[in-house]
């Protein structure tokens, strides 16, 4: 399955995190690693992804060091996918995209997925906060400044040698 964008000239986080899991199918990929699926079929047969699509992502998300793969069986050679640290620091965005979803598609109804807090118990409602400050961000109080001097995506990826990583 080919590529549905190519962001290599963007200059920008945003270009840049998509380029790594905004492919289909990948943060639901995340998600399921969050819940605590580790093996190919658990994620094939909770999501219904193609088994292709499933093994390219698998494969992608393996080289962008976001899962690691571990053999769990020999004879035939069986891995399953655990998120790595790079992995495991997407679960603020995947909260920052339930929190989306919740407002504007869920609304009052019930999802199937909610985040609680560990603790308390309490489901999360997201916020932003400036770690900085401590204070709580207002969407209209954020602003985009663009720097044109950043390097592209693909200026980034020859430093670090992802070239054979984007399939």
């Amino acid at each position: 399955m080919g590529r549905s964008a190519d962001y290599s000239n963007e200059k920008c986080a945003i270009a840049g995190a998509l380029d790594l899991v905004g492919e289909p199918w990948t943060l639901l990929i995340i998600r399921d690693a969050f819940r605590g699926f580790s093996r190919f079929e658990q994620w094939q047969k909770n999501t219904g992804i193609a088994r292709n699509v499933l093994a390219a992502r698998l494969k992608r998300l393996v080289a962008m060091g976001i899962l690691q793969a571990r053999p769990y069986h020999e004879k035939p050679l069986r891995h399953e996918y655990v998120l790595t640290d790079r992995g495991r620091s997407l679960k603020g965005v995947l909260l920052a995209l339930y929190g989306w979803g919740q407002e504007h598609v869920y609304k009052d109804r019930q999802p199937v997925l909610t985040f609680r807090h560990r603790q308390t118990e309490e489901t999360l409602r997201p916020r932003i906060y400036d770690e900085g400050t401590g204070s709580r961000i207002f969407l209209q109080d954020i602003v985009f400044d663009y720097n044109p001097e950043a390097p592209s995506l693909a200026e980034i990826y020859a430093e670090i040698d992802v070239s054979d990583n984007k399939g």
